[in-house]
């Protein structure tokens, strides 16, 4: 089920998966808070919609729409 259409820009997620290898600062990160902010939308393998957020960090990473879950 695609959330695309639920999240919007200024919306505040939480990251509840990662399908991808990240960075264990990006692990540390996520263990430690793992809510951020859509700062916008990518274009990811010419069909999907990655979501970008910036953490509480302030790190910024893009997320399939199936990782998030509104916060």
């Amino acid at each position: 089920m695609s959330q695309a259409a639920t999240i919007n820009v200024g919306s505040k997620v939480r990251i509840t998966r990662v399908r991808d290898r990240i960075s264990s600062e990006m692990v540390d990160s996520l263990k430690a808070d793992s809510t951020g902010t859509v700062t916008g939308f990518r274009t990811v393998d010419g069909k999907g919609i990655g979501v970008v957020v910036e953490l509480s960090g302030g790190q910024i990473a893009w997320f399939f729409d199936d990782e998030l879950t509104l916060a």
